[in-house]
């Protein structure tokens, strides 16, 4: 009796744990992403423009043109009911504010509203991903969230930095925040409830994995897997695109035309490989191709 009753205890257990993990990752709403994301060459041929991709009516993803600054981040931004997020600012030499309000303003046409608050936070404070922050800091009703490390942690709420994960709610929309230092000590990781979408930055996307602390690193990438392994992503998308379509062979540092670019998606799958790697490192780190990502350790 006693065996039965365990067991149906650990089979209810089972049940509740998929019934609250549906609950919160089942039928993310869905979008599409470009087949491809050129940036364009050296040579802006007019007026440099973002490329802006919509993966659905709440969620849009701007490239900066590669003529602008051969980095060509990637920024996101994120609708909720009563505020949105934008992710990223950008590298220096681009008008990132029109943009952005083009877009905020069709958003409220289409819902028959005047009015949205704006948060800008980074993935961290890399010159590449704040050079835009000045053009935002007056705009009214927005927040610019703070580059150091207490400022983001004040603001997204995360007791313990690193090991513990704030939130950001957006009228209905839930973003987790996942500290993620390693690359920067800032560095965050976001986690939308909403569509599975993962935005990891530059802790991991196709390409040159810049690792300034390698005992960080290694636990960010360990945590982002035990959290991804915890729910349903349906996207991994960071900051940049280094890697060429050729498995194990990236752009070489500065270059701006690259037509035989990897996709920006990357997938869980390709995370617990990187944290394999990391972990069988046991902390002394080298320099190591992966098929889509390279681990490449930038020591004193």
């Amino acid at each position: 009796m006693r065996a039965a009753i365990a067991v149906g205890a650990v089979l209810v257990a089972a049940l509740a744990a998929c019934m609250h993990r549906g609950a919160t990752n089942a039928d993310p709403a869905g979008g599409r992403l470009p087949d491809g994301w050129y940036a364009g060459g050296a040579d802006c041929g007019g007026r440099p423009a973002f490329r802006v991709a919509a993966y659905n009516d709440d969620f849009y993803i701007l490239r900066q043109p590669a003529c602008t600054n051969y980095e060509k981040p990637f920024l996101y931004l994120i609708f909720g009911r009563d505020r949105a997020l934008l992710f990223d600012t950008g590298a220096p030499t681009i008008d990132v504010a029109t943009p952005v309000d083009t877009l905020i303003h069709r958003w409220l046409a289409r819902r028959g509203k005047s009015a949205l608050g704006l948060v800008v936070a980074h993935s961290h404070a890399h010159s590449d991903h704040v050079a835009g922050d000045s053009q935002f800091v007056k705009r009214p009703n927005t927040t610019v969230v703070g580059r150091d490390t207490a400022s983001v942690r004040a603001f997204f709420g995360v007791s313990h930095w690193p090991t513990n994960v704030g939130t950001i709610d957006l009228g209905d929309r839930v973003l987790d925040v996942i500290p993620m230092p390693g690359h920067q000590p800032a560095s965050l990781a976001l986690y939308d409830r909403r569509t599975g979408i993962m935005l990891t930055g530059d802790t991991f996307y196709p390409g040159r994995l810049y690792v300034r602390d390698t005992a960080a690193f290694a636990l960010s990438i360990d945590r982002l897997a035990q959290f991804v392994r915890g729910h349903r992503v349906t996207h991994v998308l960071g900051a940049h695109v280094e890697q060429s379509k050729t498995p194990y062979v990236d752009y070489p540092v500065g270059t701006k035309d690259q037509p035989n670019e990897h996709g920006l998606d990357l997938t869980p799958a390709q995370l617990f490989e990187l944290d394999s790697a990391v972990q069988s490192m046991r902390g002394k780190f080298r320099r190591l191709p992966l098929r889509d990502v390279t681990i490449w350790p930038q020591l004193p």
